[in-house]
């Protein structure tokens, strides 16, 4: 690694400035996971779970594999998700055609959850936007889409 070594601390006792771009990226996520999960906090779920319930509303239905996939989401942390989402009654599943793979949807208590839920996301997607601004706003999703396909298809500029 030939960046700059990490500064011990800014003096004014802020975030220490990381050359790696996945340490930055990890703060950073952490730090929006605790506001989205703040606002969340009122409707009883965390915005990972909230994803989680949006993504079955839109598709559906989805297998394991398929959700692991578009979420970009390890399969231990996916099905501990969803055991708890299950539990709650919020997402039913059940075998799939090759009955290997488990096919998971939303039930009605889980689409009225996240009916619950959007007043929270909504005023934390626009805490967010206030905080960082309409250009770094643009900047973030698009930069996060963009990446996001090329690491996932493991292509790069060039290719």
């Amino acid at each position: 690694m030939h960046a700059r070594p990490a500064a011990p601390a800014r003096p004014d006792g802020g975030a220490f400035v990381l050359p790696c771009a996945c340490a930055n990226l990890r703060r950073l996520t952490r730090l929006v996971t605790r506001l989205y999960d703040l606002e969340l906090r009122a409707s009883g779920l965390e915005i990972t779970q909230l994803g989680l319930l949006a993504i079955l509303n839109t598709l559906g239905e989805a297998t394991h594999k398929r959700l692991a996939a578009g979420l970009a989401i390890d399969s231990t942390t996916l099905t501990r998700t969803l055991g708890l989402l299950r539990r709650r009654g919020w997402v039913d599943g059940r075998a799939g055609p090759d009955r290997r793979e488990r096919v998971y949807r939303l039930t009605a208590p889980g689409r009225a959850r996240l009916r619950r839920a959007r007043p929270g996301w909504e005023r934390a997607q626009a805490r967010l936007h206030g905080i960082i601004g309409d250009a770094q706003w643009l900047t973030l999703l698009e930069a996060t889409t963009s990446a996001t396909a090329r690491l996932a298809a493991g292509t790069t500029p060039d290719s």
